[in-house]
């Protein structure tokens, strides 16, 4: 039995730190997750739908200016996009402000 715990020892012991490195993170994060839930089952429920409102809005509005949304949402930020800056709108008007602006 002992020579079975030896040879389980070693090949632990070959596998690489980063591997180690990355599963005390994701613990970490599980039980940081964990301890969040409960703080935010405890919270004001209005408190609550204005942070989860206020955090999809600025993650939506860095989608449509940086258009790096997931590719399922891409149809509907292709809807709202007009209707907001973008990083990649380098029109001529939007060049010529840019310089009127000395930007």
């Amino acid at each position: 039995m002992y020579l079975f715990a030896a040879t389980t020892f070693e090949k632990l012991h070959e596998i690489p730190r980063q591997v180690w490195i990355n599963i005390g993170l994701v613990v970490i994060v599980f039980i940081v997750g964990f301890l969040v839930l409960r703080a935010v089952a405890q919270m004001n429920k209005i408190i609550l739908s204005i942070l989860v409102a206020v955090v999809l809005t600025l993650v939506g509005f860095n989608w449509i200016y940086s258009r790096n949304e997931p590719k399922f949402l891409s149809p509907l930020v292709d809807k709202l996009a007009p209707f907001f800056p973008s990083a990649a709108d380098m029109t001529p008007s939007a060049t010529k402000l840019d310089k009127a602006l000395g930007r």
